[in-house]
């Protein structure tokens, strides 16, 4: 036979597990709110991707930034790519000399249409860097995370929407 003193210090213990599972079942049950929608950029130049995801797009416009690039940046962040702009239609290659991460590179027409995507573009290790040349001519190169392009369904004929884009 138990101590009357153990007996009670048992049952409260019970009394209250009981009370912790109601309570954890109640909240097992209850709806739980909707999680928010993740941010979109709502201003600014932006490119949306046949997936709906929208990119925070920098943009290159002067041969100065063209040639600048991405270069010497240790990263870029999941909903950012860089935007090249320029104003005739041509094949125009593209290296990545000093460009520390993958990318994809992904060249587009000027009414949006996904014209080549070079994907998965390793970075350059050493001298002499290769170019990696497009099928077609473009207007616009879009860089973006490697990998990101595959995920989010561009694909040479997709159609690439380009918001806030001075001139587009």
């Amino acid at each position: 036979m138990s101590a009357p003193g153990r007996a009670r210090c048992g049952a409260a213990t019970g009394a209250r597990f009981a009370a912790l599972a109601a309570i954890a079942l109640f909240l097992a049950c209850s709806p739980t709110p909707a999680s928010p929608p993740a941010p979109t950029p709502a201003a600014g130049p932006r490119v949306v991707l046949p997936s709906g995801t929208v990119i925070r797009a920098e943009l290159a416009r002067t041969d100065e930034e063209r040639a600048q690039g991405l270069m010497f940046r240790e990263s870029l962040a999941g909903d950012a790519g860089m935007l090249f702009l320029f104003d005739t239609a041509e094949i125009r290659p593209f290296w990545m000399k000093n460009c520390h991460f993958p990318l994809d590179i992904v060249h587009i027409a000027s009414d949006g249409a996904v014209v080549d995507v070079l994907a998965d573009v390793p970075r350059c290790a050493a001298d002499p860097c290769p170019y990696y040349t497009p099928r077609a001519p473009s207007t616009t190169v879009l860089e973006l995370n490697a990998g990101a392009a595959a995920a989010n369904g561009v694909i040479p004929g997709a159609r690439l929407t380009l918001l806030e884009i001075p001139g587009r």
